[in-house]
């Protein structure tokens, strides 16, 4: 059967480990596999967009060659992939990105490892806030701990 998963990022940071383990689990489950890039950026008013239009293009180079770069690894394994970015409040951005296509399989937080810790303020999280309403897990994956 073949599986969707979406591996999400945010502001640009990327957990080398969590892509890994997208990358192993879709070879395992066959599936096709989404990188999406979240940026916030505030857009309070429809007049400074002109203002942030530069700044837009310019984040979106970036990120595109970051994409690119990351995502070669799963294309030499045969994996098929898909790659967005979407700027604005990093919540809306994502429930507008899955609400637009068949549904994912297994989302996979690929940011760092902050998500997983229980910190007082993660507990606030826009996906852990989310995730109640999601049809399918999420899976966080961080830098392995160095034992004392």
């Amino acid at each position: 059967m073949f599986q969707r998963l979406l591996v999400v990022f945010e502001n640009e940071k990327i957990c080398p480990e969590a892509l890994d383990f997208a990358k192993g689990l879709a070879l395992r489950m066959d599936s096709e596999v989404t990188l999406l890039m979240l940026v916030e950026m505030p857009f309070e008013e429809r007049s400074l967009l002109g203002t942030k239009r530069a700044a837009l293009l310019e984040i979106e180079k970036r990120i595109s060659r970051e994409l690119t770069q990351r995502g070669g690894e799963f294309l030499k394994k045969g994996i098929t992939l898909g790659t967005a970015i979407r700027v604005g409040s990093p919540a809306e951005e994502f429930l507008k990105f899955v609400a637009g296509r068949p549904p994912f399989h297994t989302i996979v937080w690929g940011s760092s490892e902050d998500f997983q810790d229980c910190g007082q303020g993660l507990k606030s999280h826009w996906l852990r806030r989310l995730s109640a309403k999601l049809e399918c897990p999420i899976v966080t994956v961080g830098p392995r701990k160095q034992l004392k």
